[in-house]
């Protein structure tokens, strides 16, 4: 039991204490505080949750970025919340992607027409490479 705390006040002074609809219950010595153990939950990587961010800065749609991470649009839209990220206010634009392999990507800049009056953004994605490039406005 020393990895199990009171979540009231967070003593490890615990006892057992019968079972509740077939889980253990516990009582704070501290506090008197009845509780069961918290089921763990899923926990996702940190690395999944800083680029689902990164790609949602850069335009990126919450549907997308499911396609793209395999990460539910719900969980991302809960993490703009619970970061508190704000979306590009120009939305006058949207960014293409796509995802390459090495030596896709050295083909791509290869050809140096293909980057001309646009702007892009690189990230790594596991062993493979996401390219998010967009066209610059031209001036009338």
């Amino acid at each position: 039991m020393k990895d199990t705390f009171c979540p009231k006040c967070k003593s490890q002074h615990i006892v057992k204490s019968g079972l509740a609809k077939g889980k253990q219950r516990y009582k704070c010595l501290d506090c008197s505080y009845h509780f069961t153990v918290m089921k763990d939950g899923k926990s996702i990587d940190p690395y999944y949750v800083i680029k689902a961010l990164q790609l949602y800065i850069e335009g990126v749609t919450l549907r997308e970025i499911e396609r793209i991470l395999g990460v539910s649009h719900v969980s991302v839209m809960n993490w703009v919340r619970k970061f508190n990220v704000k979306a590009p206010e120009n939305l006058e634009y949207h960014p293409t992607y796509k995802v390459l392999t090495h030596t896709e990507l050295l083909d791509l800049f290869k050809d140096k027409d293909s980057m001309k009056s646009s702007g892009c953004l690189i990230t790594e994605l596991g062993d493979k490479f996401m390219v998010i490039k967009w066209e610059r406005f031209k001036r009338k």
